[in-house]
C-alpha cells in the first residue's frame, strides 16, 4: 500500500512539473508573439518618427529655451490621447504627458536640448550649417523622441489589453549643464511612479547597469575697477587678473586630488579690448565625483580658491552653481529585464552608403586603429554592478547626468544604443553629423523598441516590480533622504548667458 502512495505522488509530481514546463514554454512563446508584433508596430511607424527627430535635430536649441522642440513632443502626445501637463517646476518647456490610470506607474524621461557651438551639417565632413550655431552633438533629439514613441507604444498595448497601469513621459529640457530632472525631483514629480526609464545615445549597444559621475557646475564672476591700460594701469583692478589667477590656482590643485576626480572650465567673459583694463570677467567650472560627499570637499576647495584669487587682485568674487546632479544609481534587477529585451531587438545595420559615411567619419579620428564598423551590429555583454569601473567601461559614464538625482527617488534603469558609428565620441561635430542621418535614426528604434518591451514586461510582472524596489531600497539606505544639491535655487533659465 505505501509502495502505491509513493507512486501515486511521483505521478502526481511528475504531472506537475510536466505541466509547469508546459505553462512556462507557452508563456515563452505569447511572449516572444508579443514582442514580434510590438516591434513591427514601431518600425511600421519609422517614417513618423524620424520626420519628428530630424525636426529637433533642424532646430537645435538650449537647455531652457527649447521651445519648438518641446512643443513638438507635446502635440505629438496630445494627438496620440496623452494629457499633457506643461511649464511644471518653473520650466516653461519642461511637461509631464499621462495616459491610463492605476498601478504600475512606468515613467519614461525626454530629453530634446542642444549643444552651443556644435553646428554641423549631416555630412561625413566637418562642415558648419549656416542656419545654425548649435548641434545636437549628444543626441538628444533622438532620446526626446524614442521615448515618446516608446509611450506611445505602451499606451496602445494598455488600450488593446484593457490593463490596468498608467505611462507617464516627462519632458525634462537643459540637461546639458542646468540640471532640469533635478528641479522636477525636488518639486515631487516622480512621487507615485514605481519604474523610471531612459537611454542615450551612443556609439555602441548595451543596457548594463551603469553609474555616472555627481557634478556640480559653477559660475565664478569677479568684478574690479576699468581703467587705461597703458595710460592710467595703476588705477585699474583687473577682473581678468582674477579669472587666470584662479585658473592657475585651481591647476596647481589638480596634483592633489583625488584621481578620479575630474575638473574642466572656460572662460566665458575676458573683456573685450586689450587696451581696456576689463572690470568683469567669468570663469565656468565643472566639477565630478562619484562620491557626493567628496565632491563637496573638493568645490569647497575651488571656492577658497576663487576667493584668494580675488583678494590678490583687489577685485569682487561672486559664484552661482547652475547645475548639481546625484551620482546614478543602478538597479541590477531592471537592468536585467532591460538587458533580455534589447538582445531580443537587436543592433543595427547599417547600408553600403551609411558604412561609407561611418568610414568616413572615422577617418577624421586621432586613433591609428579604426573601431570595427560592425560593432554597433551586436549587443555589448551584459556586465552586473560589481564590475563597474570609473570610465571607459559599459558600467560607467565617465561622465554626468540629472538621471541621477531621479535614481534616488525612484527606481530607475536605463540602456544605450548606437547612434553613431563605433569610435565616434558624443559632443562632437561627427555625432551631430550621424544624428542628421538615418545612423542615428535606427540606434533611436533600437532604444524604443527595448524601453517598449520592458514596459510590457513591468506592465504586466508587478512582482517584478517589487523585487526592483526592494533592490533600490537596499542600496540607498534606510536613513536616506534626498536632499538636492543643487538646494532651494530656481532654475537658472539663462545660465548660458
Amino acid at each position: 500500500m505505501k509502495r502505491i502512495v509513493i507512486h501515486a505522488s511521483l505521478h502526481a509530481l511528475f504531472i506537475c512539473i510536466t505541466l509547469n514546463a508546459v505553462s512556462q514554454k507557452k508563456n515563452a512563446v505569447i511572449k516572444d508573439v508579443v514582442a514580434e508584433e510590438t516591434i513591427k508596430s514601431i518600425d511600421e511607424k519609422y517614417t513618423y518618427y524620424k520626420e519628428r527627430a530630424l525636426k529637433i535635430w533642424e532646430y537645435a536649441e538650449l537647455g531652457f529655451h527649447e521651445t519648438r522642440s518641446t512643443a513638438l513632443l507635446q502635440t505629438t502626445l496630445r494627438e496620440n490621447e496623452f494629457a499633457v501637463q506643461n511649464n511644471v517646476a518653473g520650466m516653461p518647456t519642461a511637461f509631464v504627458a499621462t495616459y491610463g490610470s492605476g498601478r504600475p506607474v512606468i515613467g519614461l524621461l525626454a530629453e530634446f536640448d542642444a549643444l552651443p557651438g556644435l553646428s554641423q551639417k549631416a555630412v561625413p565632413e566637418k562642415e558648419k550649417d549656416a542656419l545654425r550655431e548649435n548641434g545636437h552633438g549628444c543626441g538628444h533629439h533622438l532620446f526626446g523622441v524614442g521615448s515618446v514613441a516608446a509611450a506611445i507604444e505602451l499606451k496602445e498595448y494598455l488600450k488593446k489589453h484593457k490593463l490596468s497601469g498608467t505611462i507617464k513621459v516627462y519632458g525634462t529640457p537643459a540637461e546639458e549643464g542646468g540640471s532640469g530632472k533635478v528641479f522636477m525631483a525636488r518639486d515631487g514629480l516622480f512621487e507615485g511612479t514605481d519604474i523610471v526609464m531612459h537611454w542615450h545615445p551612443d556609439n555602441k549597444n548595451h543596457a548594463n547597469p551603469y553609474t555616472s559621475l555627481a557634478n556640480i557646475s559653477v559660475k565664478f564672476r569677479f568684478t574690479g575697477i576699468a581703467a587705461h591700460a597703458s595710460r592710467y594701469p595703476e588705477k585699474g583692478r583687473s577682473a581678468l587678473d582674477a579669472v587666470e589667477a584662479m585658473d592657475f590656482m585651481a591647476n596647481m590643485m589638480r596634483e592633489h586630488m583625488p584621481p578620479d576626480a575630474r575638473m574642466h572650465y572656460v572662460i566665458t567673459k575676458g573683456g573685450s579690448a586689450p587696451n581696456v583694463v576689463p572690470d568683469f570677467a567669468e570663469v565656468y567650472y565643472y566639477m565630478r565625483h562619484n562620491n557626493r560627499e567628496v565632491l563637496a570637499g573638493l568645490f569647497d576647495r575651488l571656492t577658497k580658491i576663487g576667493e584668494g584669487a580675488a583678494m590678490g587682485t583687489g577685485t569682487k568674487m561672486s559664484y552661482e552653481i547652475t547645475g548639481a546632479v546625484y551620482d546614478l544609481l543602478p538597479n541590477d534587477v531592471l537592468s536585467r529585464i532591460m538587458y533580455n529585451n534589447m538582445v531580443k531587438v537587436g543592433g543595427v545595420k547599417y547600408t553600403p552608403e551609411e558604412i561609407l559615411f561611418a568610414q568616413k567619419l572615422q577617418q577624421t579620428l586621432f586613433d591609428s586603429v579604426k573601431p570595427d564598423i560592425s560593432g554597433v551590429y551586436v549587443i555589448q555583454p551584459y556586465k552586473d554592478i560589481s564590475e563597474k569601473t570609473f570610465s571607459g567601461g559599459d558600467n560607467n559614464s565617465g561622465g554626468s547626468t540629472d538621471v541621477g538625482d531621479v535614481s534616488w527617488v525612484v527606481p530607475t534603469v536605463g540602456l544605450r544604443a548606437a547612434a553613431w558609428p563605433a569610435g565616434i565620441s558624443s559632443h562632437s561635430w561627427q555625432s551631430t553629423a550621424s544624428g542628421g542621418t538615418d545612423i542615428g535614426i535606427k540606434g533611436m528604434f533600437i532604444a524604443a523598441k527595448t524601453l517598449t518591451l520592458t514596459g510590457i514586461d513591468l506592465l504586466t510582472h508587478p512582482d517584478w516590480v517589487d523585487n526592483a524596489k526592494q533592490e533600490w531600497q537596499k542600496a540607498r539606505g534606510e536613513s536616506f533622504k534626498y536632499v538636492p544639491l543643487i538646494g532651494n535655487r530656481k532654475p537658472a533659465l539663462n545660465y548660458r548667458d
